[in-house]
C-alpha cells in the first residue's frame, strides 16, 4: 500500500462513445522479472475500435486501447535474463498467463483461461490493464519479444497482433508448401501481412476482395499474383477449386459457401476475422471434397518470437500510417471506413514528448 508508481500519461475512452482524450494514469515499479520501457510506437488495431466502443460488451471505463508495442527497455528488474537497457521491444496481446495449464506448458499462452490481456483485463493485483497508448510500459519478461535491430521499428509493431494473427495459423494448419495456392479474404491490416507472408513462403497468392479498387495494390504494390472480386459470379465460378487454403479475414458479415466452392479436395480455410454474426455453411459444402474449416487467434510468446526473426529475414513488416496521438479520433473514423493502407502507428515519443500539456 502506499508503493510509488511510474506516472504515465495516455489516451483513454471514458465511455461507449468510444472519444480518446488525455488520460494520466500509473503503472507499478518495475519488478524483478520486469521490463519497463519507453513506448516509441502503437500500431492502431480494430479491435481497438470494438473495444472502445463496447461493440463487444466488456469494454471497462476508462479503457486504454493498444496491444501492438513497441519501445526501448529503460529498466529491468534484478532477474530479467533476456533483456537490457537500451533494446528495442515489444509487447503484443498479452501481459501474464498461469504458466502451469496444458496450453501454457504448450507455448500457447494466448488459450490459458486465465490469460492477462494487455487492455481491458484484471491483473492479478485487481488493477484493470492498460495499453499502448500511452508513454511507458512495464510488463513480465516472459512476454516481451525482442524486435531485431534490421525491422524498421515502426512498421514493425503491427507485427505483434496483425502479423502474428496470419503466420500463427500458415504454420498450424501447414499452409506453406511453395507452390501451392492460398487465397486471401480482405486487404486490410491482416490481409496485406498474409499476402506478404504467403509470397515469403513461395506460395502462389490470389487476393478476394469485394472491392475492384483494390486490384492495382493487390498485385503490384504487394505481390498477390491474382485477384478476385467476391461480388462477381463468373470469376468466382471459374475459379472454383482452384485454391489449396484461404485465410479469411474479413470482420464484416459474408457468406461462406462461395469461398469454400474455391477450394480444392482437402482444401482448408482459416477464419481469423471476427463477424458479428454467426458464419453459417451447409455440410454438403465441406463435405464433399473434404474440405477443413478452422479458426485461429494471435500465437503464443515463442512463436511470435519466431514470426518477429521470421519478418528481420524475409525484410518483411506492415504498411502504415503513421500519426500523432492527437489524430487518433479521426483515425478511428477513417478505420471505420477502411480508410487506412493498412495499418495506423501512434508516434508514442512524438506525441508524448512534452510532458507540460498533460
Amino acid at each position: 500500500m502506499g508503493e510509488k508508481r511510474f506516472d504515465v500519461q495516455g489516451w483513454a475512452a471514458e465511455d461507449e462513445s468510444g472519444v480518446l482524450s488525455p488520460f494520466n494514469f500509473t503503472r507499478r515499479k518495475t519488478g524483478p522479472n520486469d521490463v519497463t520501457f519507453r513506448i516509441v510506437y502503437c500500431g492502431i488495431c480494430h479491435s481497438d475500435l470494438h473495444m472502445l466502443r463496447n461493440e463487444w460488451h466488456n469494454s471497462k471505463y476508462p479503457l486504454v486501447p493498444g496491444h501492438e508495442i513497441v519501445g526501448i527497455v529503460t529498466e529491468v528488474g534484478s532477474e530479467v535474463q533476456k533483456f537490457g537497457v537500451g533494446d528495442r521491444v515489444g509487447v503484443g496481446c498479452m501481459v501474464r498467463s498461469c504458466h502451469s495449464c496444458d496450453p501454457c506448458e504448450k507455448g500457447l499462452e494466448q488459450f490459458c483461461d486465465k490469460v492477462v490481456l494487455t487492455y481491458n483485463s484484471i491483473d492479478i493485483d485487481g488493477s484493470t490493464t492498460y495499453g499502448g497508448y500511452s508513454s511507458l510500459m512495464v510488463c513480465d519478461e516472459q512476454f516481451v519479444i525482442k524486435v531485431p535491430e534490421s525491422l524498421p521499428f515502426d512498421e514493425a509493431a503491427p507485427l505483434l497482433c496483425a502479423g502474428i494473427t496470419v503466420y500463427s495459423p500458415i504454420i498450424y494448419f501447414g499452409m506453406r508448401e511453395p507452390g501451392n495456392r492460398l487465397g486471401v479474404v480482405g486487404l486490410g491490416g491482416l490481409g496485406h501481412m498474409a499476402v506478404k507472408f504467403g509470397k515469403a513462403f513461395g506460395l502462389h497468392v490470389t487476393v478476394i476482395s469485394t472491392s475492384p479498387k483494390k486490384e492495382k495494390e493487390a498485385k503490384e504494390i504487394l505481390g498477390a499474383d491474382h485477384f478476385l472480386i467476391s461480388k462477381d459470379e463468373n470469376q468466382m465460378k471459374e475459379a472454383a477449386k482452384t485454391l489449396d487454403y484461404i485465410i479469411d479475414t474479413v470482420s464484416a458479415d459474408h457468406p461462406l459457401p462461395p469461398l469454400l466452392n474455391l477450394l480444392k479436395i482437402n482444401g482448408k480455410l482459416v477464419v481469423v476475422g471476427l463477424p458479428p454474426k454467426p458464419l453459417q455453411f451447409p455440410a454438403g459444402s465441406v463435405i464433399f471434397g473434404r474440405k477443413l474449416v478452422g479458426g485461429s487467434g494471435i500465437g503464443g510468446i515463442k512463436e511470435t518470437q519466431e514470426m518477429m526473426d521470421f519478418c528481420a529475414e524475409h525484410k518483411i513488416s506492415c504498411t502504415i500510417e503513421k500519426i500523432p496521438i492527437d489524430y487518433v479520433n479521426t483515425a478511428m473514423e477513417r478505420l471505420v471506413k477502411g480508410d487506412v493502407k493498412y495499418r495506423f502507428v501512434i508516434d508514442n515519443a512524438e506525441s508524448f514528448r512534452g510532458n507540460s500539456k498533460w
